[in-house]
């Protein structure tokens, strides 16, 4: 039993080795287009939220009662 569990890690640890650097695929158009769709989506809301912010802070109430 000691001997398989030796094999055993000896695999896992070559296998680890020669793994591929890699793993996962290459972007399709796609995947590209949704990516890049949905970084500009979050960057412009970001913007539009910090717009929408600016103007509460920086201008007072109107009414002086």
């Amino acid at each position: 039993m000691l001997r398989h569990q030796s094999s055993d890690r000896a695999k896992r640890e070559a296998n680890k080795a020669f793994k591929p650097a890699d793993t996962h695929k290459p972007m399709n158009d796609y995947a590209k287009d949704q990516h890049s769709f949905h970084e500009n989506r979050e960057r412009l809301k970001a913007e539009r939220l910090a717009r929408e912010a600016k103007p509460r802070e920086a201008k007072p109430s109107g009414r002086s009662e």
